[in-house]
């Protein structure tokens, strides 16, 4: 079974042991292909790809198939399903996940660059700044502009992404919410797609909390607008406005004004693909959050496994993960994430990130004070808001 750890804390009939293979590079795992399989199947489609997940015949689960994997574990006391233990680091697809995944990877490509670029952004305020206070004096205009023209660029590149990013996080809703399966089965099955729903919200929480350090980015923007409006009133027509149209810079405006506007992204995109699927039965959504949610938080509260990281980043990668999920679950759900009903222990969830060094975990505690839905409601426990102030 390769490197296997499979641990058995309760035997509970009530809930699913399984494996979950986020470990394997072989693409095997529970693979079937179609002159394989004689069970149910569903049909899950993102961006106009289809993606077919199939039930193994009983007996299939061999060691072939588990390949390089951490088996994890079972069920707790609480009423809030399995908890599992994955390694996010190198899940591989199956041919019955390889079309969707391949469309998401290639958002997923471009990702690092983006936030290379967001890091290296240093803005045009003394530009900006000698212009303003120099009105009559034309060189300093025109050395703002111009500083100030690619930068916009570069913003506009930044928004796109994130559209590209909605479309791929719907695309792996769809995938791991479609029916005969549960969430619980769709993430045993799709493991190479619950580890790029995961990358996605690893990245989200990385480029806002790079984003909240550079209020340039808003200010540049504004002058920007001010200066476009400016010209259009003397009838100066601009080449940059055939890249940023009006239009265009006012869904950026939108954009940049959120504290955290990857996370609204994907919450504004949650939210759509559960009210535009309405014979889809929320639970498939909100199950598939909650299930993270519970993933990460067994993981890093459990130094048994967390010492099984190969890299020192993958805690971090579990915090950003389980708190994006969290803001997913919190606004997609009509009674939120902090709820007594919820099926996430946030209790756990909030004690876990406050055991991890301050520093790492400051903007995640923000993300959850300041982005989530359902927080201040009357029917949060007091000692939960008690532990997120």
């Amino acid at each position: 079974m390769g490197n296997l750890l499979k641990v058995l804390t309760r035997d509970i009939e009530n809930y699913p042991h399984f494996f979950l293979d986020f470990e394997s590079k072989s693409g095997r795992g529970v693979e079937q292909r179609e002159n394989e399989m004689d069970g149910e199947r569903c049909v899950c489609g993102g961006g106009g790809v289809l993606s077919v997940c199939r039930s193994p015949p009983d007996g299939q689960a061999s060691k072939d198939q588990m390949g390089n994997l951490l088996k994890v574990l079972t069920c707790t006391e609480l009423e809030q399903g399995p908890n599992f233990f994955l390694d996010f680091e190198n899940a591989q697809p199956t041919e019955g996940e390889r079309e969707v995944w391949n469309q998401v990877n290639s958002v997923l490509q471009v990702s690092e660059n983006i936030l290379f670029g967001l890091q290296a952004y240093k803005g045009a305020g003394q530009e900006i700044r000698d212009a303003i206070q120099n009105p009559n004096d034309f060189m300093l205009q025109e050395r703002a502009w111009n500083s100030v023209c690619p930068l916009v660029i570069k913003l506009k590149k930044f928004y796109s992404f994130s559209l590209r990013l909605e479309e791929a996080l719907q695309s792996l809703l769809e995938c791991l919410t479609c029916p005969p399966f549960t969430p619980t089965q769709h993430l045993e099955r799709e493991q190479a797609l619950a580890k790029q729903f995961a990358e996605i919200l690893h990245f989200t929480l990385r480029f806002d909390e790079l984003k909240m350090r550079i209020p340039a980015i808003q200010n540049d923007f504004s002058y920007y607008r001010r200066t476009i409006s400016r010209n259009r009133i003397n009838n100066m027509n601009l080449d940059i406005e055939s890249e940023v149209n009006n239009e265009m810079a006012n869904r950026m405006s939108l954009f940049y004004a959120e504290a955290t506007p990857m996370l609204k992204t994907l919450s504004n995109a949650t939210t759509s693909f559960v009210t535009e699927n309405k014979t889809l039965p929320l639970e498939n959504t909100t199950d598939v959050l909650s299930t993270m949610a519970s993933v990460c938080k067994v993981m890093l509260e459990t130094p048994e496994y967390t010492s099984r990281f190969s890299s020192v980043d993958t805690v971090l990668f579990c915090m950003r993960v389980m708190v994006g999920v969290i803001i997913l679950y919190d606004h997609v759900h009509p009674n939120g994430a902090f709820n007594k009903s919820s099926k996430i222990d946030m209790k756990g969830c909030i004690k876990v990130l406050k055991d991890q060094p301050a520093d790492n975990v400051e903007g995640l505690l923000n993300a959850l004070k300041f982005t989530t839905k359902h927080l201040n409601d009357e029917s949060t426990p007091k000692n939960i808001r008690t532990m997120l102030q």
